[in-house]
């Protein structure tokens, strides 16, 4: 893993936590993406090397729905990148992690993903990203 690609926090209102968001890091909103294949409409924000991803749920049975529901808005994900995303789902699943897909997904902000189950990283919910 290279380095943390971004963090993703689930919002109730992308807008209104756009607006709430840049004004915290005094930066903008540079890139908003819907992915149907989730259920979740995203915007991306960055100060310096660091991203933030916001992420809204698209309908009520979407996985951000279901977090928002059950923990309410906060932080949703840690993303690390990576290089090669299929050597690093074959090594963390010989480590004994639990991976919530068996091959990478296409996702936002033109990347490969794959997410390990939160029951085996301590209760965080880890995305891996490969920029395609």
């Amino acid at each position: 893993m290279n380095k943390v690609e971004h963090i993703g926090i689930a919002v109730g209102n992308i807008k209104t936590a756009g607006y709430i968001y840049e004004k915290l890091l005094n930066t903008t909103v540079y890139k908003t993406e819907r992915v149907e294949q989730e259920g979740v409409e995203t915007a991306f924000l960055q100060t310096g090397p660091n991203k933030i991803e916001l992420l809204q749920a698209l309908h009520d049975d979407s996985p951000i729905a279901k977090f928002i529901t059950k923990k309410g808005e906060g932080i949703h994900h840690i993303a690390f990148e990576v290089d090669d995303i299929i050597a690093e789902m074959e090594r963390l699943q010989q480590e004994g992690f639990v991976l919530l897909s068996d091959k990478p997904k296409p996702g936002a902000d033109n990347k490969l993903v794959c997410f390990v189950h939160p029951k085996s990283a301590n209760g965080v919910l880890i995305e891996l990203c490969q920029s395609i």
